[in-house]
């Protein structure tokens, strides 16, 4: 089969299409052919050498994909030969013509739901539903700050703290950004560039600050949340796309009674599988009834791959990017 491989952490230009022995299920495992790949952030960290996880070579990256079940492992009842899923893959291998996951990874999709939505529906809408659902508990009526709110994660926390009720900021780097997270639920936006961000927010909040931020950005900007955050409020730590992981003076939790909480879906998946598959189901019935929409930056071909994972390091990506095998 095809498969993008890494030889060697570096950057993501050096990754090319090669051919690699389609993998086998094991027991309690299902192989997927795949049909669409989502392309993430971590993937250009993983292939850099600089993702919590570190992978030995050579290896395909990609971590959501969505296919059919083309083979079933010893031991697997809960699927069909042609089944239609979503699938996350906890040792990787998306960017690929074919991936083996665990049964427990695996999540149908409804009919309605195509394959290039639903390969893009998972990490980012997976993180954020998590994030907001069993991390924030986000409350109806609540304030939602997003930061990177074009971005894939960013714009899927968007979408589902409107759909949750809440009165979503959308914090993003230019005006052209700031109108596609409108477009896709927040009710006003802060421009990065150009705006005071701490004083936006005091004056959208009535000087109360945000009751939970969603902030996948880190970096400079996390010394302006930190003096953002409401009482009892909630700030979601999901990643640093800014490249620098910041430094938190604790005595403002401490005097304001906010907290500071971590979200990893891929651990989570693997931690509560049963939690995650629910959640899933929940994405997907959002989807069919057009509740929540990935919105597709771009669907390419699968060796285009490292032009898709330059342009999200670039931030030039609002929404997701799909690959196509």
């Amino acid at each position: 089969m095809d498969a993008i491989v890494c030889q060697e952490f570096g950057p993501v230009a050096q990754l090319s299409v090669q051919p690699m022995p389609e993998p086998a299920p094991r027991a309690g495992e299902v192989l997927i052919r795949i049909a669409s790949v989502g392309v993430n952030f971590p993937d250009a960290l993983l292939v850099r050498g600089l993702y919590q996880v570190k992978p030995s070579f050579p290896f395909v990256p990609g971590i959501e994909c969505a296919g059919t079940v083309a083979a079933l492992g010893e031991g697997v009842t809960e699927f069909a030969l042609g089944d239609r899923v979503a699938a996350m893959s906890p040792q990787f291998g998306t960017y690929a013509q074919a991936v083996s996951v665990p049964a427990t990874h695996a999540y149908p999709i409804p009919d309605t739901l195509d394959f290039d939505h639903a390969g893009a529906l998972l990490c980012a809408h997976g993180t954020a539903y998590h994030a907001l659902m069993q991390r924030a508990a986000l409350r109806a009526g609540e304030t939602l700050l997003v930061t990177g709110a074009a971005g894939g994660t960013g714009l899927a926390a968007v979408q589902i703290g409107h759909a949750l009720g809440a009165h979503v900021i959308a914090a993003c780097s230019s005006a052209e950004k700031i109108q596609t997270a409108k477009q896709h639920g927040a009710d006003v936006g802060i421009n990065t560039r150009e705006d005071d961000v701490h004083a936006a927010v005091r004056s959208l909040t009535g000087g109360a600050g945000a009751d939970v931020i969603f902030d996948p950005v880190g970096g400079d900007l996390a010394d302006i949340l930190a003096r953002s955050v409401g009482w009892n409020g909630r700030w979601l730590v999901i990643g640093f796309a800014d490249g620098a992981i910041p430094q938190i003076p604790l005595n403002l939790p401490l005097v304001k009674g906010y907290s500071i909480v971590g979200v990893f879906w891929g651990s989570f998946c693997d931690h509560d599988a049963r939690q995650a598959q629910t959640n899933h189901q929940q994405l997907f019935e959002m989807a069919a009834s057009a509740s929540i929409t990935p919105h597709l930056h771009a669907v390419m071909p699968l060796k285009e791959a490292p032009h898709a994972l330059s342009q999200i390091e670039q931030r030039a990506v609002q929404g997701k990017i799909v690959l196509k095998p």
